[in-house]
Formats: C-alpha cells, sequence, structure tokens
C-alpha cells in the first residue's frame, strides 16, 4: 500500500517545518496537530533545525518529531536528501510544510522520495527589501518559479499574504487561506493572572499597561513603539510598558541603549521570552503591535481572547482580526501610535473592558481553532482520497461576512 491508499487507514499526515523556535507558524502547527483527529488522521512532524523551544506540547503528547540537522541559511543538499529519505520510509498521502525555507526544501525532498500531495503553508506577507534576508527572497522567487509544479495546494493564513504571494508569481488557482486560530479556553481574560503578574512586575492597578509581545527583530520594529512610549509618558503619568519576547532583556545592549535615550529605563519592564504567555497578556490594559510587517498576527486574537483591547500598525490582516473592537494605525507612525494609545487611556477601565469583552467574542465567531482545524482536515482528506480540494470563498464574501459580526468564511481569495 502507498502513501495515498487509505480507504481502510488512518490518513498519515507529515508536517515540515524550520524549527520550533517562537513564532507563530510553529504555535499553529501546534494547535493543529494537537487537535487532530487520532482516528482518521495519523500526524508526524520534521523540524529541519534543531531548535525544540515550543515543542514541549507536541513531545508530551507522543507525537512523533525527527530532526534533520540543518542550519541556518541557504538549503543543504545533504538534509535535502536526508528529508528525502525519510519521507520515502514513512510513506505519507500529504506532506504539509510551513513557511517559505520549508515549502522549498519539504517540496523538493517529497517529490524526490514519496508520491504524496504537498501542501505548502505561508505565514509571511510581503518581504520588506532592506528588511528581510537575502537568502528568504531567494527562496520565495524559487518558491514561485516551482509552484505550478510542486504543491497540489498552497494555504496562506491571511488574505494580504495571499495578495502579495499572487503578485509574486505563485500559482493563482492554488492559493487558499486558512485563518490562524485561537484556542480560547486558554487565552481567556484572568483575574488572578491579572493580579499576581502585575505584583510580580511591580505595576500598581491605577496604572494603565501597554503590552509589546515581540521578538527583537527589526520587521516587529520595537523603535517604532519605544518612540510611542517616549512621547505617551509625556502626557501620561500613568502609563507603563511591558515588552516580552526572544532577546527582549537587558541583556540587549543596543535595545538598552533606545530606552536609555528615550528616557524610559523607568517606565518599561523587559521579560525577555515566556511561557506564560496567556497570564501576561491576560494582565496588560492594551495589547501592541508595532510591526512594519506581517501576515496573521498571532498575538492580536491571542490578547483579544483575553479579554484585552488592541493597538496594532495596519500590517497583514491586522485590521480584519481586530475589527472595530481596537485602534489601526500607519506602520512607522509613533505619533498615530501615541495617539491611539491615549485614546486607550481617555475610554477608562470600564470602556477597556468593554471593548475587550466585544474583542473576545469577534475571535469566538471567526477564529475558532477547532473550525480552522477542521478545514485543514478537510484539505487533507480530500487530497488523500482524490477529491478535490475545497473552493476558496471570494475575498469579498470573507471580509462583508466579518464586517457584519457574523462567522466568516475560513477560505478565501483575494
Amino acid at each position: 500500500m502507498n502513501g495515498r491508499e487509505h480507504n481502510a487507514t488512518k490518513i498519515r499526515i507529515v508536517h515540515v517545518i524550520n524549527s520550533f523556535q517562537f513564532g507563530g507558524a510553529e504555535a499553529m502547527l501546534c494547535n493543529l496537530v494537537l487537535r487532530t483527529d487520532r482516528d482518521r488522521f495519523e500526524p508526524s512532524v520534521v523540524a529541519l533545525i534543531d531548535d525544540m523551544t515550543v515543542a514541549g506540547p507536541l513531545i508530551k503528547a507522543g507525537i512523533p518529531i525527527t530532526v534533520i540537522g540543518m542550519k541556518p541559511g541557504l538549503p543543504d543538499p545533504r538534509g535535502v536528501w536526508r528529508l528525502a529519505r525519510h519521507l520515502r520510509a514513512a510513506r505519507p498521502a500529504v506532506v504539509q510544510t510551513w513557511m517559505d525555507h520549508s515549502n522549498l526544501i519539504g517540496g523538493i525532498a517529497s517529490r524526490m522520495g514519496c508520491d504524496a500531495h504537498v501542501v505548502w503553508g505561508v505565514h509571511h506577507s510581503e518581504h520588506v527589501r532592506g528588511v528581510a534576508k537575502r537568502s528568504t527572497l531567494l527562496t520565495v522567487s524559487a518558491c514561485a518559479k516551482l509552484s505550478r509544479r510542486v504543491p497540489s495546494q498552497i494555504v496562506l493564513c491571511s488574505n494580504y499574504s495571499r495578495t502579495h504571494y499572487a503578485e509574486r508569481g505563485f500559482a493563482a488557482e492554488k492559493l487558499t487561506v486558512i485563518p490562524n486560530g485561537f484556542d480560547t479556553s486558554l487565552f481567556r481574560p484572568d483575574a488572578d493572572a491579572r493580579r499576581n503578574v502585575r505584583q510580580e512586575l511591580g505595576l500598581r492597578d491605577d496604572e494603565v499597561v501597554f503590552g509589546l509581545a515581540a521578538r527583537y527583530d527589526p520587521m516587529k520594529d520595537p523603535g517604532n513603539f519605544l518612540q510611542a512610549a517616549a512621547l505617551l509618558a509625556k502626557r501620561h503619568a500613568s502609563a507603563r510598558f511591558v515588552v516580552y519576547g526572544a532577546n527582549m532583556n537587558r541583556d540587549n545592549a543596543e535595545l538598552m541603549e533606545q530606552i536609555d535615550a528615550l528616557g524610559l529605563v523607568d517606565r518599561i519592564v523587559l521579560l525577555g521570552p515566556r511561557r506564560d504567555v496567556a497570564r501576561v497578556h491576560a494582565a496588560m490594559d492594551v495589547a501592541v503591535l508595532s510591526s512594519i510587517s506581517e501576515a496573521f498576527p498571532l498575538v492580536l486574537g491571542e490578547a483579544m481572547s483575553c479579554g484585552v483591547p488592541c493597538v496594532s500598525t495596519d500590517v497583514g490582516d491586522a485590521s480584519l482580526i481586530v475589527g472595530d473592537f481596537g485602534r489601526i494605525v500607519p506602520r512607522r507612525d509613533p505619533q498615530a501610535m501615541a495617539d491611539a494609545w491615549g485614546d486607550m487611556i481617555a475610554m477608562g477601565a470600564t470602556g477597556r473592558a468593554q471593548l475587550g469583552q466585544q474583542g473576545r467574542q469577534r475571535v469566538r465567531e471567526l477564529f475558532d481553532l477547532d473550525a480552522v482545524t477542521r478545514r485543514y482536515e478537510d484539505l487533507y482528506l480530500k487530497l488523500a482520497t482524490g477529491g478535490s480540494s475545497p473552493k476558496p470563498a471570494s475575498v469579498s464574501e470573507w471580509r462583508t461576512t466579518a464586517a457584519g459580526g457574523a462567522p466568516a468564511p475560513l477560505t478565501g481569495n483575494a
């Protein structure tokens, strides 16, 4: 029996991802695999690079994980061959790859090693020249050229990504949008967490706390957040700022130099990476996204699920996620960011709480994690059994439905 013959057995799915460092795609992969119906599907995971930072839940659940041992940078032919050999032995019906480098490496290895359907996963949007790595730009260009021959389907996490990748030359007829989903039982309002975390960090109840959850990376534009914080701090003595993510700590000399120059040393708390992100989100008054480029920023949906209103730059599908229950501001505009934060302070604790409750309901209606998981399963089932893949809805249908507050389609074209 080959990998596609699954009439009387489980459908074998191999997920291929760059690594398990902190990130949105890594989180979505873990969520999807953990919720996959194990009576119908047999999932396993391959990590190209040996970084297992967030792989703990999969390991605990007994999900098989194979590490290929590649190094960051351009593809290593030896790693491609090792992956092809692994796929030949695994005989999957579907190979699901995650992010640009895994799409290229996993796609080539799949064609070398097995006859599985390949589903590429896109979790980026635009690649800003001068900021994006040259290896990433080369990888995306290569994937565009191979998109008509290698993948059976290309799943993107946002409508914005679909538009950008179509413009880059990807096969438009294969592009399907399935948004990220959120576990609103994990990410939820939590009065105990709010109280305990704020006590831990020395934050008073009467202070309005703005939180940035992001790694230290030019794409996340932490300078935008810090400049906005400096502007707000001059006008509002009650404003405090908390930053958490990889390299967001006092060991980062470059970051500390910016904070010191802006006079924020006594107004900001740096936490570095946190494993209790849901607790920290719940302790914030306002969640912030300051990025210059995103696809479908998970941090917004997570914070909204915790009942925390958001202020975000206008990147990716941020405006679709936030809707009318937060603020969207231009990229690289600290003054606009600070003004939006000032609006949040002006509405008071009661107004912010009401906005947060409405935002949580929006996430539950539009981006339920179980519903998103079913969409992936439907796609895998139809590919593995020879059926047609789900027909995407139009982007106008998505946005019209979302604007009306009813559940939006979970696939869409732009």
